[in-house]
């Protein structure tokens, strides 16, 4: 199954050692799972761990960014894409689902209230399931 992880659930999975988010890093490293990022995505995160409440110096945020680059591939654009998406309220997740299409994902896994939002569109739906961390690990042990 293909995913795309949101930033929060990256920090929460890399730097937090989130327990929610345990049985999608153990799919992932047992290959259940196979998750994509791109350019963008990684841009943010390297902008997000530098925020001082995370608490991570120059050595720490490298060190999650080369954890999150040895299970998630990146799959940027090769050409100019037209994707029919809905479109988020917050623009700055709109790179999410860009890339769920992008990477044929089956879904994006998130706690971005906006991002879940869009779960049950009927115009313009998703390109994929859109969940959180619990969600997604109730799919793992169902099917």
């Amino acid at each position: 199954m293909r995913l795309v992880l949101d930033t929060n659930i990256v920090m929460d999975m890399l730097h937090f050692a989130d327990p929610r988010t345990l049985p999608l890093r153990a799919a992932i490293d047992d290959a259940r799972l196979l998750c994509f990022t791109d350019s963008e995505c990684l841009a943010e995160l390297e902008r997000v761990t530098g925020y001082q409440e995370f608490g991570l110096d120059r050595a720490g945020r490298n060190a999650l960014l080369q954890a999150y680059l040895k299970f998630a591939k990146v799959c940027d654009a090769s050409a100019p894409e037209n994707y029919m998406l809905p479109q988020c309220r917050d623009k700055d997740d709109q790179k999410f689902l860009v890339l769920a299409a992008r990477s044929n994902a089956e879904l994006l896994v998130t706690r971005d209230k906006r991002l879940l939002q869009l779960a049950d569109r009927r115009h313009k739906p998703p390109p994929c399931v859109i969940v959180t961390a619990e969600a997604a690990c109730k799919l793992l042990t169902t099917g």
